[in-house]
């Protein structure tokens, strides 16, 4: 495997891309520990250790330390590893490890994001946010099951109650048009459209 370019990304990093199409990002000081250079062919060995020890650790402190800052989903932690220029089979390793504690659960974290959100947020908006985090249709259900102890419902109703009272809202002083505008600006929020009917 040879090296074709080195980018350099910081004072202390840079990229290095190989012919296989393969990058990495190490530091300046592990380019010359491994023999790196342009045009320069990297030993069997010296990548082997790069692959499987060098950036696995890197990265699994990475992760840890993401961890300790914030709650991330499998996918947001992946974008993140990424932007470091670690490569996907380490990521792997890095994700499978700090899973395997317990540290990185999709799941849990949509439960709690359900949580956190019910009382401000509609069902389907949650849903769509979740989503957006990269987690699976499958998970969201099951973390709805959970929060659904009957109060979901009454939360999007509180909700709806609280928007058409902020906006003064009289159904008998409105025109049609109005609460047509009213009506699509709960349903672009994602409550249901029988929820908003019962309130206007």
């Amino acid at each position: 495997m040879t090296v074709t370019a080195i980018q350099e990304q910081t004072k202390k990093r840079s990229k290095i891309i190989f012919d296989s199409g393969e990058s990495i990002v190490l530091y300046k000081g592990e380019l010359s520990r491994y023999g790196i250079g342009i045009d320069r062919e990297i030993s069997a060995a010296a990548h082997e250790e790069i692959m499987n020890v060098l950036l696995p650790k890197r990265a699994k402190l990475r992760a840890m330390n993401l961890l300790k800052a914030r709650p991330y989903t499998v996918k947001g932690l992946r974008d993140k590893l990424e932007e470091g220029g670690y490569p996907g089979s380490v990521i792997d390793i890095a994700i499978e490890y700090v899973s395997s504690y317990g540290y990185l659960d999709d799941l849990k974290y949509a439960e709690d994001f359900i949580y956190t959100y019910r009382e401000k947020k509609s069902r389907k908006r949650i849903a769509a946010e979740l989503a957006g985090k990269g987690i699976s249709k499958q998970i969201i259900n099951s973390a709805m099951e959970e929060n659904n102890d009957g109060d979901l419902e009454s939360f999007e109703s509180e909700q709806i109650k609280h928007f058409l009272e902020k906006k003064g809202f009289f159904a008998a002083d409105l025109s049609y048009e109005d609460k047509a505008k009213i009506k699509a600006s709960l349903y672009r929020k994602g409550y249901d459209p029988y929820l908003i009917d019962r309130y206007i």
